[in-house]
């Protein structure tokens, strides 16, 4: 299907015991603006399983999009936004390091790459 969901995969090795305290703002001040640019969350993992407070802890937080379109949007809304940059420069006490991916249902690339060519499946 042409119209494929598109996920982005933020993951973030927080500080020793700084995962609590990254989700919270991550939360409160970065979701917000992530859903005015069409991103709903879809679920914050911590890992392991426990908030420690003498190790780092790899926080992976799922977003979708309904379709690449609505990517697109979404990465042209953000990136000539200031405030984004700025938010994640206020954080760096809490985060050790981030990545950030963009994925497609297994079933969904086939559809996704024809698009792209201007063909069909």
């Amino acid at each position: 299907m042409a119209d494929g969901e598109v996920f982005v995969i933020d993951r973030v090795l927080a500080k020793p015991g700084q995962a609590r305290h990254f989700v919270d703002r991550y939360l409160a001040e970065y979701a917000p603006g992530a859903r005015e640019r069409g991103m709903t969350l879809l679920n914050v993992l911590v890992s392991p399983p426990i908030w420690f407070s003498d190790q780092s802890n790899t926080v992976t937080i799922t977003w979708s999009l309904p379709s690449p379109l609505a990517w697109w949007q979404m990465t042209w809304q953000g990136r000539p936004d200031p405030t984004l940059g700025q938010w994640w420069s206020s954080i760096e006490a809490l985060v050790v390091e981030r990545t950030r991916s963009v994925a497609a249902g297994a079933d969904d690339v086939d559809a996704l790459c024809a698009m792209e060519a201007g063909t069909d499946v």
